[in-house]
């Protein structure tokens, strides 16, 4: 079968489901700095970043792979001395420790320095760098690689105009598209032109099993391995995805040297869309061909919610992103599509409101709050059980989505004001 809006879904999948390595906005600025770097004849003797307040907020807390360091000074310095803009959200990818020492030495003398800005986009980043010679410039906004100008002493040597629609957020702007068409697009298919979205399956396991042997973070997924072991929980299905999902997180955030599929600009909503939908269809026996149809449910039905709200925001991606994978969960158990969407309803019933404080390594825990609504959502879409019409949740999925769509976008702006007035004090 096929439909006219098919392709249209696989370019969406395609644009906001990538590898990165390492948290996509301290990685931003390690971009744009790599970029501007190219621009010199010269290392850099001094660099200016100025980030969006969401963007700050987002990169303050997380280790930068490569560095053992946090935050967008050592992303910016080492983007733009050992960084290969070629590689897009993995540009950190191949970082030396000669090229680590450089940056922090130029951190270490003052010459680097991290500004918020006030700016409308939610993803902003502006890297200003000289060598002592020449002045050079990059600016990003609207996307985590989307470059809008380049500037080299004064002189603008490339400039696109970015408008509304070509922000992340504004990804299913004009499309036809719902979650019923996403279910049908993912069951409906050719296997062929879904089969891509299986890379995410050995991206995100080899994390999580770096993250299992060694400890990254708070090491949450490790945690639970230990006390597997030591009899106080067992290895069943749910603990299982929750070890896992966790563990994937711990090592992202811990600044493991290994990228993630991503999801919509999160490496952490990538897992969380990827590794419970894996180990529910090694649960279930499923097909190859089964596993990327749900993989396409939990990516693109991630994806969907999402294009309701800002891109970055107060609220934690991870909770509709768990709705999304409860849904594809639900598939692969043989359910209908009626009870993937009770599925999906019983998530954003249950976590819907969990706030985002910024990356760090307690993202793994909400990666593991998240996934643990989606098991429960899960399993009570089994039995046909589903939240609707109560609080957020109406009597359709629809209408939530439109409904976690309007919490964010108008309920929670002040609180993301003060959640980074908080981290900022």
């Amino acid at each position: 079968m096929s439909n006219p809006n098919w392709s249209t879904y696989e370019n969406i999948i395609k644009a906001m489901v990538k590898p990165a390595l390492g948290c996509t906005e301290p990685i931003a600025a390690a971009y744009a700095a790599a970029l501007a770097r190219e621009m010199l004849s010269a290392p850099p003797t001094n660099i200016n970043v100025y980030v969006s307040y969401n963007l700050y907020k987002n990169a303050m807390g997380v280790f930068v792979p490569g560095t053992g360091q946090m935050g967008l000074a050592i992303a910016a310095s080492a983007g733009a001395f050992g960084g290969d803009p070629t590689k897009g959200l993995e540009v950190l990818a191949n970082i030396d420790d000669a090229s680590v020492a450089q940056a922090q030495a130029l951190i270490d003398a003052g010459k680097v320095n991290v500004f918020r800005k006030a700016v409308d986009e939610f993803i902003y980043c502006l890297v200003e760098m000289t060598d002592g010679t020449d002045n050079v410039a990059v600016e990003l906004k609207g996307g985590h690689t989307q470059i809008s100008q380049k500037t080299r002493n004064g002189q603008v040597i490339f400039n696109q105009t970015i408008d509304g629609n070509q922000s992340t957020g504004n990804i299913c702007d004009g499309v036809d598209i719902s979650f019923q068409q996403i279910y049908d697009y993912a069951t409906q298919a050719d296997f062929e032109q879904l089969a891509f979205i299986l890379q995410a399956c050995q991206l995100n396991l080899a994390l999580a099993l770096e993250g299992l042997a060694h400890s990254y973070g708070l090491a949450v997924g490790k945690t639970m391995s230990h006390h597997i072991q030591a009899g106080l929980l067992s290895e069943d299905f749910a603990n299982k995805i929750l070890m896992y999902t966790a563990s994937a997180s711990d090592a992202r955030m811990g600044g493991a040297s290994l990228p993630a599929m991503s999801n919509f600009g999160s490496g952490n909503q990538g897992i969380t869309a990827t590794i419970p939908v894996i180990l529910t269809a090694e649960h279930y026996q499923a097909s190859q061909e089964q596993l990327a149809r749900a993989l396409i449910i939990s990516h693109l039905g991630a994806i969907y919610i999402k294009s309701h709200y800002p891109p970055l925001s107060a609220f934690c991606g991870n909770t509709v992103t768990g709705a999304a994978t409860a849904a594809a969960m639900m598939y692969l158990a043989g359910g209908t599509y009626q009870q993937s969407c009770f599925a999906a309803q019983n998530v954003l019933s249950d976590c819907s409101g969990m706030v985002c404080d910024g990356a760090k390594s307690t993202c793994a825990m909400k990666v593991k709050t998240a996934t643990s609504a989606a098991i429960n959502g899960f399993l009570m879409a089994l039995q046909s059980k589903e939240a609707h019409h109560l609080g957020i949740v109406a009597d359709d999925l629809e209408s939530s989505i439109r409904n976690v769509g309007k919490l964010v976008s108008q309920g929670m702006r002040s609180t993301d004001y003060t959640i980074i007035d908080i981290m900022s004090a």
